[in-house]
């Protein structure tokens, strides 16, 4: 019988009885699984779970909202009833102790890893699914190989843990090792880790492959020791669905304005106009997928919002030719959204739009960012009378009312996942625009959203790069190149005066006046300040 550790919760709710699923899975179960088997049931991590109407889907939702014991149980390791586990002991996995040597001492040769250091991964892994035949022999075996590098695997099976014996273990192991006294509480221990130097270990990425894959088998491929990586691997933590377990929207259905009768003017989309082809996609529907894939204006882009940092950013996925196809890894860096190309399963930074693990990196590949404006349905409606917006005809089955996705996560201040960089210059979810021109210059900037309602007309420079930003009265921001130009008044809506007393008429792509040039139109979004400032601690902030 094939290795497995199972959970399941029984979700009560008063709430409305619309649920949220991807398929015709019906039921009042939601569940995970670790297998050690591919031909085991794949892992189901919530994307195809059916939960009230208006809860969230995956485990970093329920977090703090839905079930919190779910939270305590599963990812802190805590043991119940309800965790079952079916072990049978396995050559791939299983390790004898006494090939690891018995000394405890914390001498240079056994911080030197050595052959049988390949083997840390395994006794990892086993412990925290179930296969360890002795884990006291196990954790000593730790004990006397211990290596710096070892404390993220430790936390990484703490937080999966089901044993207590174990959990003890390790977190006794931690402890001695480190000197810190921060017990099961993982965000203390993970700040402090990425406060420190990197101390890598040898096989911390086999370790990950070996650990992950029991949640799906397409995460066995996101992590190896010959796989390249431009970022810290203990940063990289796992958001609590499978690959394209938050699906994407790709080619979606767009219908006319006319026809959208559910949405409200007040409704907050995400609108786009590229080459005369203006769409517009709600925040209601598009928080529930994360993603989407689409042609605009004879262009392919991947839009993708990080719901936890409150992001969206346009990319254009062809590169020198090559189109790369993008979905939800999955993991999260830094609380921001991994993504992952379906040809190399490379990791991708969703902020920078680079490969960050795996065989792209080194490859000089920049996504180019386009530009997209945070606005609400009536606003963009007005200005753009023609444009298509997103059906509710997703193929997938949510409560797509405004508000209904992230409600909780939304109404508080709180993270879900912690960060080892904040600034308390502004709350973690204060909005601010975010701006960055990698091409011209390594600087970044973050503008406070307040700061522009009450400055609509706002001019800057970042690394030598002219800019001006335009706020509405919906609060949507736009930036443009002003190259010579000097704009001093913006009415809100489609005339833009420069200090000759000339007025400019505003426009998606650029702005524009006879007989100049086009001022154009500059890529920015907006975002939550805590996300912006965790990945780019050194940006300029102006509030």
């Amino acid at each position: 019988m094939a290795l497995s550790i199972c959970l399941a919760l029984k979700i009560d709710s008063s709430e409305s009885s619309e649920v949220a699923t991807d398929d015709a899975n019906q039921g009042t179960q939601t569940g995970v699984c670790i297998s050690n088997k591919d031909n085991h049931p794949r892992t189901r991590v919530m994307s195809s779970s059916y939960i009230p109407a208006p809860r969230f889907v995956s485990l970093h939702h329920l977090c703090r909202c839905t079930v919190p014991v779910l939270y305590v149980v599963l990812l802190f390791g805590a043991v119940t009833g309800q965790v079952h586990a079916l072990t049978k002991p396995s050559d791939e996995r299983r390790v004898s102790a006494s090939r690891l040597g018995d000394s405890d001492s914390l001498d240079k040769e056994a911080l030197t890893p050595g052959p049988a250091d390949a083997e840390i991964p395994g006794i990892f892994v086993g412990l925290v699914t179930g296969e360890s035949g002795d884990v006291q022999e196990d954790l000593q075996a730790l004990r006397s190989r211990w290596h710096p590098g070892m404390v993220p695997m430790a936390l990484e099976s703490l937080r999966f843990s089901r044993h207590g014996g174990v959990s003890a273990g390790l977190v006794e192991l931690l402890e001695d090792k480190t000197g810190q006294r921060f017990g099961r509480d993982l965000d203390s221990w993970y700040v402090w880790l990425w406060k420190r130097e990197e101390q890598a270990h040898p096989h911390y990425a086999d370790f990950k492959s070996m650990l992950y894959r029991n949640l799906d088998p397409l995460f066995a491929g996101y992590f190896s020791n010959e796989r390249k990586s431009t970022i810290r691997l203990d940063e990289v933590r796992w958001g609590g669905v499978r690959q394209d377990g938050i699906p994407p929207l790709r080619s979606p259905l767009m219908i006319d304005a006319s026809d959208a009768d559910y949405l409200d003017d007040d409704n907050v989309v995400f609108g786009i106009e590229i080459n005369g082809d203006a769409r517009a996609y709600p925040k209601r529907i598009l928080a529930w997928h994360e993603m989407f894939t689409d042609t605009i204006g004879g262009i392919d882009y991947a839009g993708v919002y990080c719901t936890l940092c409150g992001a969206v950013i346009l990319y254009e996925t062809v590169h020198k030719g090559v189109h790369h196809e993008l979905g939800t890894s999955g993991f999260l860096y830094r609380s921001n959204k991994v993504m992952y190309d379906k040809a190399t399963q490379s990791l991708w930074n969703t902020t920078w739009g680079q490969p960050v693990s795996g065989p792209l990196v080194g490859k000089g590949i920049q996504l180019e960012r386009s530009y997209v404006v945070t606005t609400t349905w009536g606003e963009w409606r007005r200005r753009h009378p023609d444009t298509t917006v997103l059906s509710l005809d997703t193929g997938h089955r949510r409560d797509y009312r405004e508000g209904a996705a992230y409600e909780d996560y939304f109404a508080t201040d709180r993270l879900m996942f912690t960060v080892a960089h904040r600034d308390d210059r502004l709350r973690n979810k204060a909005e601010i625009l975010a701006l960055q021109f990698p091409d011209k210059t390594d600087k970044r900037l973050a503008i406070s959203a307040d700061f522009l309602s009450e400055n609509p007309v706002y001019h800057h420079e970042l690394g030598g790069q002219g800019l001006v930003v335009l706020t509405d009265g919906s609060g949507a921001n736009r930036v443009y190149d002003p190259g010579n130009v000097t704009l001093v008044e913006y009415d809100g809506q489609e005339s833009v005066t420069d200090d000759q007393g000339r007025v400019w008429r505003l426009s998606e792509d650029a702005l524009q006046l006879a007989g100049q040039p086009p001022l154009v139109r500059l890529p920015a979004h907006r975002a939550f300040w805590f996300g912006w400032v965790a990945v780019w601690n050194d940006t300029e902030l102006v509030m």
